[in-house]
């Protein structure tokens, strides 16, 4: 049986607090990445420059972070969601796979909050898994109507009998996204919730992994006092089961 291990992880811009109380915390996220040893990694609000906070802090990297995040032997592939004064951020995924082919699409609701999804199709065991990474509204209406983009682009992109993985930050703790990606035959695995927010006292589940074509086997979330001084969000891992 072939397995791959695939993670998410809003990494809040590698840095933590507020004002000139706020620390630098993209060296222990690499270390962090690592630790999950996961074929896939799946990255949310990554820099991938930052004028001023280079110019505060003294070992800002000079790389982009989802290329300083990648371990040794993994590929990034990066695409910015939103344009800022000082730079951009946007979507990551780390493969310990060869990349095939690569896409990003603007799903921004309105002019306030820039946001996009990232398609990556990835050799995995010599199969072709295309992995959707994707870091929804705020606001519940703005969801909906990006969801109902998700299935457009999934239906105009992926092929019907492929396997797809759509993971990341969906900033929703009620039952519309799984609704909504249930009637495209998408599931996450059912059960006891796995809360990844706050991450210093998680309280609800807004990270999620969606598979179809793929059979669930575990999934975790990982804890402790290291984890949730690294990010607002812990990551979620899981393991699913490729098709024989």
């Amino acid at each position: 049986m072939n397995i791959v291990r695939i993670a998410t992880y809003n990494i809040h811009k590698g840095v933590q607090g507020v004002g000139p109380q706020r620390r630098l915390e993209i060296h222990n996220l690499g270390h962090a990445v690592e630790q999950l040893d996961a074929d896939i990694v799946c990255l949310q609000e990554v820099r991938k420059l930052n004028r001023s906070e280079a110019q505060h802090f003294t070992r800002w990297p000079e790389m982009p972070q989802a290329d300083f995040l990648a371990p040794e032997g993994y590929e990034a592939v990066y695409r910015t969601n939103a344009f800022t004064k000082h730079g951009e951020h946007g979507n990551a995924l780390l493969s310990r796979w060869p990349v095939v082919t690569h896409q990003h699409e603007d799903i921004s609701d309105h002019r306030f909050e820039q946001r996009g999804l990232l398609h990556v199709e990835v050799m995995v065991h010599g199969q072709s898994v295309h992995v959707l990474v994707v870091h929804l509204g705020l606001v519940r209406g703005s969801r909906a109507r990006q969801l109902a983009q998700l299935q457009r682009f999934i239906e105009r992109e992926v092929p019907p009998t492929a396997p797809l993985l759509v993971a990341g930050d969906f900033n929703d703790w009620g039952a519309l996204v799984k609704r909504v990606l249930n009637t495209v035959n998408l599931r996450a695995f059912e059960g006891a919730r796995q809360p990844t927010f706050p991450a210093r006292l998680p309280l609800v589940q807004l990270d999620y992994v969606y598979a179809r074509g793929l059979t669930p086997l575990t999934v975790q979330v990982p804890s402790g006092r290291i984890w949730w001084r690294m990010s607002d969000h812990l990551p979620l891992i899981a393991e699913f089961a490729l098709p024989i």
